[in-house]
């Protein structure tokens, strides 16, 4: 059986989310005595089911056979991890991270298989909420308002699911005229029966244009569906955001532009400092969060994968003395206070073990309750700043309001240090420092591999395939001293765009049991 197709709708484990009390789980009954139509079945059924969908994008499966053995894959914490390991931001301290980061990864890689794996699992769990909740409305079992918002949400996890996978899987929009080169297969039926399973296995790769054009169409849907707000799930203000996203990689800057200003109106707003979107207690109801995978200490995804686990308890990953010594990043900025140690939490964004530099925005290295940032507000506002910069009449005043908007508040003094129209006097200028800027300000958030994705080419700051890296391991201490940007030792040599290891491999566990993927497996692989 085609078990990478086939994925069982379970929801006996269903996170009950709640914005005014933590999670908890209900064991409904045990999985294999429930049907999809039976989650469907009542109102407070389908609610748990549509709690078990961001179950899934919060903890996933991975290998384990048991519903809650997941590592966070793939919106919980691994789309962190992974992006920036793929990235020359971080350092990979340890084995955990090395063959992502080491880019040594083949068709079996577990971290890159359990991507592919339990990203279309939880793709698979959105196509038969959509179903469930259409027939759930046609039956009269709920109403068509409450209907449509899930369904939105349902729509809202799909689209950016697939987004994601193709930033690994698939090469950048712009590889091709007009993107006719190969995506990903986008999965728009829900999977449970032998049938559906034959007539899905089927249907291969679409290309890169025919996905960008569904992911947003699902996002333009989710936002006229969605009237849920809390943050922990998606919101019609969610969508909006994540198209400037989309369209960014798209290089559409006039549509970044269009979604970006309506939210000036939906209550967002850039915190006052930057630390405060990683405040334990709020780091979800803050007014910069827009979308965040939520966790308790009673669900996460645990030692292997928690944020906190990961980056502060374990050490596994360090901030690289590449971007650390960057003159961009001022000496006094507010994100390089360090008045934490790898044992006591502070306030600062970043601490010092054995003299290496540690990202302190995930803290809670005992339950693992951090939220998992998926994108906020200050990314939508560099995402405007850049494509008000990058148009064929570039709007350089407009960009420099609002790449200052995010910046200025971690400086010392903006009065002195704040960017004018003297400093950022052209294109070229204004578009380099809102890169550095996005280097900076999502450090360890998981952001890095998709600019470089997207940059491959670009015709003002192109990159090359995978930059050159740190070696992986422990760094020398005397690399993180400020004063000079970092020159080397490079341990990791640049990867060229045209290396097929730019690109993961469609998973051997998926080719073994789909011919046609086989048959369209990524060159090279």
């Amino acid at each position: 059986m085609k078990i990478y197709l086939k994925i069982l709708f379970f929801s006996t484990i269903a996170l009950v989310l709640n914005s005014c009390s933590e999670e908890s789980i209900l064991d409904l009954k045990p999985i294999n005595q429930i049907s999809v139509d039976d989650s469907f079945s009542t109102p407070s059924l389908i609610a748990s089911s549509i709690n078990g969908m961001y179950n899934a994008a919060a903890i996933g499966q991975f290998n384990s056979t048991s519903p809650n053995g997941g590592r966070g894959y793939i919106w919980g914490a691994a789309f962190i991890q992974q992006n920036d390991c793929r990235g020359e931001d971080v350092v990979n301290t340890q084995a955990f991270y090395q063959l992502t980061y080491t880019t040594t990864y083949d068709t079996g890689t577990a971290n890159n298989v359990y991507y592919w794996v339990d990203g279309y699992r939880l793709i698979n769990r959105c196509n038969l909420v959509i179903e469930g909740v259409s027939k759930a409305v046609a039956s009269g079992i709920i109403s068509s308002a409450v209907g449509d918002d899930y369904i939105g949400q349902a729509k809202f996890l799909r689209a950016i699911t697939h987004f994601e996978l193709l930033m690994h899987f698939a090469r950048p929009y712009q590889f091709t005229a007009s993107a006719t080169h190969a995506g990903i297969p986008y999965r728009e039926v829900g999977v449970d029966t032998q049938s559906e399973i034959d007539s899905e296995i089927v249907k291969g790769r679409n290309t890169v244009g025919e996905c960008y054009t569904k992911v947003i169409s699902d996002l333009n849907d989710a936002e006229s569906k969605i009237t849920n707000t809390a943050k922990f799930k998606a919101t019609k203000n969610a969508a909006i955001a994540f198209k400037t996203r989309v369209y960014l990689h798209k290089r559409d800057w006039d549509n970044v532009i269009l979604e970006g200003n309506k939210l000036s109106t939906s209550g967002l707003a850039l915190t006052t400092n930057s630390k405060d979107p990683f405040v334990l207690a709020n780091n979800i109801t803050n007014t910069e969060t827009i979308f965040s995978i939520q966790h308790a200490a009673t669900l996460n995804p645990g030692v292997n994968a928690a944020l906190a686990s990961q980056y502060r308890r374990r050490l596994l990953v360090c901030i690289s003395p590449i971007i650390w010594r960057d003159p961009s990043w001022l000496a006094d900025d507010k994100r390089r206070e360090n008045n934490s140690t790898s044992s006591t939490p502070g306030t600062g964004m970043v601490f010092t073990n054995a003299g290496r530099i540690y990202s302190n925005k995930y803290t809670d290295d005992t339950n693992y309750t951090d939220a998992a940032p998926v994108i906020r507000y200050a990314e939508v506002i560099l995402n405007m700043a850049e494509a008000h910069a990058r148009k064929s009449s570039p709007a350089l005043s407009t960009s420099l309001t609002l790449l200052n908007s995010v910046r200025n508040r971690a400086l010392a003094n903006p009065t002195t240090q704040a960017y004018t129209s003297t400093t950022l006097s052209n294109q070229s200028d204004m578009v380099g420092a809102i890169l550095k800027e996005r280097r900076i300000e999502f450090l360890m958030e998981g952001r890095r591999w998709g600019d470089i994705h997207r940059l491959q080419g670009d015709n003002l700051f192109p990159i090359d395939g995978i930059p050159a890296k740190l070696a992986s391991g422990n760094p020398l201490t005397s690399a993180f001293t400020l004063g000079t940007p970092y020159t080397g030792p490079y341990g990791l040599a640049n990867i060229p765009a045209t290396d097929f290891k730019f690109l993961w491999p469609i998973p051997q566990l998926e080719t073994a049991s789909n011919p046609t993927l086989a048959a369209q497996q990524n060159p090279g692989w």
